[in-house]
């Protein structure tokens, strides 16, 4: 398999790794420029050309993991009998340059409810890298989501009459966000994700008042104050008020992105 192969293969397993790329060569050395490979937390794929060279080069991709660095970095690295490292020499004589790129895994979110302001937060959020998954019970509310322009987003729709059953498929640390057309859809899927451990942020929404009345619901069901709480709701910047899909959708996705690595983000600078 490629590196582009074995890429595309971490992230759908949301894998951590960092690409490791020959990017110069100044005399002999074992690879050629642009030779490629991988490095996860245990495991590697392709080569540079062994030696102490690949394995300085796949401790320091694991020190970047360890760190959860998510910029790219050069390394030079001499290889002769004086450039001694923790893995002894490599007399090829020559000099290299490495570029480690790190392939972090992307933030997933998961929608529930592709309505007006679902459909208007999915277009957002498309645009970013990020796993999306759109979940609805009216068939032809994902039809329109099907009409999406393409972006940066993986997106993943799901028809489902009982849509509180797709947070068991949903990745470790997704974001919920409860938008569904019915009120109680939107209490099943509540009581449902505070039964679900190692999502991640949960958002519904909904006035105040509504959310006032799903807390004492929610009570009732039997789950504790703490983990009621951990439910924001109304949701969406305080600061930033409309009714509209689009001045909501725009709300929601801003508060949502904040929680997200500066890496996805995105640096104006």
């Amino acid at each position: 398999m490629t590196w582009l192969g074995d890429a595309a293969r971490l992230r759908r397993q949301r894998v951590p790794a960092v690409l490791i790329t020959q990017i110069g060569v100044r005399g002999h050395a074992p690879r050629e420029a642009g030779a490629k490979m991988i490095a996860t937390a245990d495991a590697e794929f392709g080569t540079i050309g062994g030696g102490n060279l690949e394995l300085t080069a796949i401790d320091r991709a694991r020190e970047l993991l360890r760190d959860a660095v998510t910029t790219p970095e050069t390394l030079p690295l001499r290889l002769n009998d004086k450039a001694r490292n923790h893995h002894g020499r490599q007399c090829c004589g020559g000099e290299v340059v490495l570029l480690f790129e790190p392939l972090p895994v992307v933030p997933a979110v998961a929608i529930f409810g592709v309505g007006h302001v679902g459909l208007e937060l999915a277009r957002i959020l498309s645009r970013h890298d990020v796993e999306l998954y759109l979940t609805d019970s009216r068939p032809e509310q994902l039809e329109a989501a099907r009409g999406l322009e393409p972006g940066d987003a993986t997106v993943h729709l799901r028809h489902s009459m009982l849509p509180e059953e797709v947070l068991e498929e949903l990745p470790p640390g997704c974001h919920v966000l409860i938008m569904t057309h019915d009120h109680a859809e939107d209490f099943s899927l509540c009581d449902q994700v505070l039964r679900t451990p190692g999502l991640g942020s949960v958002g519904l929404i909904g006035s105040a008042a509504k959310w006032t009345r799903f807390r004492a619901m929610l009570t009732d069901a039997g789950h504790d104050a703490a983990d009621i709480q951990t439910i924001r709701s109304p949701i969406g910047l305080s600061t930033l008020t409309g009714k509209h899909p689009a001045t909501i959708a725009v709300s929601v996705a801003a508060d949502l992105l904040t929680r997200f690595p500066s890496s996805v983000q995105g640096d104006p600078s």
